[in-house]
């Protein structure tokens, strides 16, 4: 019985984590593109930046609807809208209307070069919210759902989820571009098939479209999965909200844990006044700087960029995709090391380890850079492991662990905000940084930036390892008294 409900608990995380999956696959699979679209539509260092960040500008305004959305919806509800997002910009970043090749047999819309460019933004934009909305409530649906001595566990899945996307869509990325050869992105008059225009022709549109199936299967398994039970509680419907409990672990867990939510609930009075209580002051600013320091560390970059970044070293474009299949390979199994780990050693232990590793890698990479050598990939790697371990799953498992129920939705978006909105500025000035600064400058502004964060854990990130979420936020009530 112990195990059906493990398998149950496992399969709607599954589920939620899918969104995650999603995260990272669109933030890597645009790194293929990124030559190809930038020789298709002749963009400037300036202009490239702003089609790689533009995705991010959109997960900026899906984490400002997220926390209302949330909150009122519910959890599920969310998902769902987000998921609707993902499915249009899987689809509209393949099919921008056509501007080259021969366009009186054109196999779809055809439209001047801007007019396709802007559309790419737009429906780049529109997948964004999508991950906005994801990234804020896919951690609260998971965080929500398990049980205090899994739960760091169970949210890293999300982020686990993140990297094997990441993996999968560099994977793509390489397969797309060997399968191509050397007509990869070779534009002519001549007549090619639907599947050549896709994956040979115009390949960073094949790129994008295997997007698709996963964005679909996300919005479908959607429909199969249950609301939280906290949340069930925060709006008084008890009865759905003991069966999903019972579900999850039992009867006798059930009765126990409806009886202190609900203790815990008719002290929250919910909304932005709930949120600016002083003692909740502190979580307050866990939640917004912790995730900015991740992203100032400079991951959004090597996502996006990862072949560019790599090319810089080893000037061969086969061997930087090779590169970066190696980046999503090393974030996968680092984030294994934080799953195994983060209820043995805690949450701060190994945030503090890897962001000390972040400094050290990071500082290494510039330092190589400016020697001119080829083997930046080796400091380049210790970093993505030291983020993956770390900042990577620990920040979206405490920003969706130290809020209260009624608001957990609106905080935890104010920190998604944070982290979406330092990666869409990191991203955006990265072409930027590395055209006038050098790639070494570059990195070594990112070492310089995770110093403060260093400070800022071990000054102010209490361990919440093997606390309910209700223990938690009367820590927070006790300390300020």
């Amino acid at each position: 019985m112990k195990t059906k409900k493990s398998n149950y608990l496992l399969g709607i995380s599954f589920v939620s984590t899918i969104g995650g999956f999603l995260f990272g696959y669109d933030t890597a699979i645009i790194s293929g593109c990124n030559t190809f679209l930038e020789q298709h539509f002749n963009l400037s260092a300036a202009e490239l930046g702003w089609l790689v960040s533009s995705a991010l500008l959109g997960t900026i305004l899906g984490c400002i609807v997220a926390g209302s959305i949330t909150d009122r919806l519910g959890r599920k509800k969310a998902l769902i809208i987000a998921a609707i997002c993902l499915t249009i910009s899987a689809f509209g970043s393949m099919l921008p209307p056509q501007f080259l090749g021969n366009l009186n047999e054109a196999f779809w819309v055809t439209s001047n070069a801007d007019f396709s460019f802007n559309f790419l933004i737009g429906v780049r934009i529109i997948g964004g919210i999508g991950v906005g909305i994801t990234s804020v409530v896919a951690p609260i649906y998971i965080s929500e759902l398990s049980l205090p001595q899994n739960r760091g566990r169970m949210v890293s899945l999300y982020q686990l989820s993140i990297t094997l996307g990441i993996l999968l869509a560099f994977l793509v990325d390489w397969l797309v571009l060997t399968n191509a050869g050397d007509l990869a992105g070779v534009i002519s008059n001549e007549p090619s098939g639907f599947w050549e225009w896709l994956f040979v022709d115009e390949l960073w549109r094949g790129m994008f479209g295997t997007e698709i199936p996963i964005a679909l299967l996300f919005l479908v398994l959607l429909f199969l999965v249950p609301e939280t039970p906290r949340w069930l509680i925060a709006k008084e419907r008890y009865d759905e909200a003991e069966e999903i409990m019972v579900k999850i672990n039992g009867e006798e867990y059930a009765r126990m844990q409806m009886a202190e939510i609900k203790e815990v609930v008719k002290e929250e009075s919910g909304g932005i006044k709930e949120l600016l209580k002083p003692y909740l002051r502190v979580p307050l600013l866990i939640g917004i700087l912790l995730p900015m320091f991740s992203h100032l560390s400079g991951i959004a970059a090597i996502m996006y960029f990862a072949p560019n970044i790599i090319n810089e070293s080893v000037q061969s474009v086969e061997s930087s995709f090779l590169g970066a299949v190696l980046v999503g390979v090393v974030n996968s199994a680092f984030t294994f090391v934080a799953i195994l780990n983060i209820e043995k050693f805690g949450r701060r232990k190994l945030l503090l380890i890897g962001v000390v590793g972040a400094f050290i890698s990071l500082t290494g990479v510039g330092v190589l850079f400016a020697l001119g050598s080829q083997y930046v990939i080796i400091p380049l790697l210790m970093y993505v492991a030291s983020f993956a371990f770390s900042f990577g799953p620990i920040v979206w498992v405490i920003i969706s662990e130290i809020f209260p129920t009624r608001i957990r939705g609106l905080a935890v978006a104010l920190g998604s905000f944070s982290l979406m909105v330092t990666g869409f500025v990191i991203t955006l000035t990265n072409p930027i940084l590395i055209d006038t600064i050098q790639a070494s400058g570059t990195f070594l502004l990112y070492a310089s930036l995770t110093l403060p964060a260093i400070w800022f854990i071990w000054k102010y990130v209490p361990e919440t390892k093997g606390k309910t979420l209700e223990e938690i936020e009367r820590y927070w009530r006790d300390s300020t008294k």
